[in-house]
């Protein structure tokens, strides 16, 4: 039996939402980033499940981009993907948002940087590299800066990601095997999501609802003020 699925990514800037049968996205849909992924997400969802003429009793599993990316975005997409299998019964999967990223480099890119916008100088940041069965993490999601990740990355090296634009200053100009991809490459995609989640379901890789998370890496800055120093 085929198995149907929906995909959510609310990592970015622009969100989107996805359903797809054994890993084949079949609609896509995509909303602005702010307090509309919340209101925009359930009628997105509604209209695509209307088209395929699916019902939510359909869904057998729900793929999430579960960052690091958006703190409001994360939340809000976990939140629902959390709401929706706990009604649906639907498996879920959490799939890290710099691997849904790392999708979009060049078929020809050897390495690959993800640069997301962390304030003050730092990045959300991951690196990879590509091997005979596709990326391979050189190192994982955490908070650097983004002259140290690229002090650790061979070269050449791609850098993808809505941060680039906050953080050219640290791109050094004298290396030409630093390579910026094009500015349609750096938002992630609920169809990258969809394909990425239904490989990590095959090898058994689910999350329970009650104990899935955004990956923050850092908290959000409101919850830092309410720590203080």
């Amino acid at each position: 039996m085929s198995i149907r699925a929906l995909a959510i990514e609310t990592s970015g800037r622009i969100g989107s939402v996805a359903l797809a049968e054994d890993g084949n996205t079949l609609a896509e849909s995509t909303f602005p980033h702010g307090l509309q992924h919340a209101a925009r997400m359930i009628p997105a969802i509604d209209a695509l499940c209307r088209r395929l003429h699916w019902t939510s009793t359909d869904l057998r599993e729900i793929y999430v981009s579960a960052g690091p990316g958006s703190f409001t975005g994360l939340r809000i997409g976990i939140t629902l993907a959390k709401t929706l299998s706990l009604a649906t019964r639907a498996s879920l999967v959490a799939v890290p948002s710099v691997r849904v990223l790392v999708e979009n480099a060049p078929s020809d890119a050897a390495n690959a940087i993800i640069v997301l916008d962390a304030k003050r100088d730092q990045i959300f940041t991951a690196s990879f590299t590509r091997s005979a069965n596709g990326w391979t993490e050189l190192q994982p999601a955490q908070l650097a800066t983004l002259s140290d990740i690229l002090a650790k990355t061979p070269r050449p090296v791609h850098l993808i990601g809505e941060g680039i634009s906050y953080h050219r200053k640290f791109i050094p100009e004298n290396d030409p095997q630093i390579h910026l991809t094009d500015e349609s490459q750096w938002r992630p995609h609920a169809k990258t999501v969809a394909t990425l989640g239904w490989q990590m379901a095959r090898l058994g890789q689910f999350t329970e609802a009650m104990n899935l998370r955004p990956i923050y890496i850092r908290k959000p800055e409101a919850e830092e003020k309410l720590d203080g120093p």
